[in-house]
């Protein structure tokens, strides 16, 4: 199992994001699930990729040519893609991933989330994505997402793409639910 981490650049303020860290990147290694990510040494992106890679875990990062300075490549990963811009680095990403997780981060997270919600809005995909709303970081958006749907403009249906959890417990098994094995 692949899951994609989309999470912030930038070193997070609140402790229960850096306890989290730890939390996952322990389920990844004994559980054999290689993380995606956007390839950077910094932030919760460069925690999370440390973490899991010192455990022994595996760890690709896609990492756009032009943020191999600004965001620091980690140079420690199984895997480092560099690509042409942020375009192919999302798309590459989608294509390594079973899921998608979404950690909190700010607009770069933001951006990313909604382009792979609104691709399996379209039917371009059916990949489990889930929002890991820690200390209640997302509840803002979530709360807009549902405005949004209570007033029409986001169909019932579309709104239930993206699952949201305080709980890693229940993201992880949303996760084993809904990833289908490879045919």
């Amino acid at each position: 199992m692949k899951i994609c981490i989309f999470c912030g650049a930038n070193a997070s303020t609140d402790p229960e994001v850096n306890r989290q860290v730890k939390i996952i990147t322990e389920q990844f290694f004994q559980n054999n699930v290689e993380m995606v990510y956007g390839g950077a040494g910094i932030g919760i992106m460069g925690d999370l990729a440390t973490e899991l890679v010192v455990k022994g875990g595996v760890v690709t990062g896609v990492i756009p040519q032009q943020l191999m300075k600004k965001e620091i490549a980690h140079g420690g990963l199984s895997e480092l893609h560099v690509v042409k811009d942020m375009h192919e680095r999302k798309k590459m990403m989608y294509d390594l991933s079973d899921a998608f997780l979404i950690f909190p981060g700010g607009m770069g997270t933001m951006d990313e989330l909604f382009e792979i919600l609104t691709w399996k809005q379209l039917g371009l995909h059916s990949k489990p994505i889930a929002l890991f709303n820690i200390n209640n970081y997302y509840d803002h958006l979530l709360n807009f997402l549902n405005i949004a749907t209570d007033k029409g403009l986001i169909k019932p249906i579309d709104r239930e793409l993206l699952f949201d959890s305080d709980s890693w417990i229940e993201i992880w098994d949303y996760f084993q639910k809904s990833i289908r094995p490879a045919p």
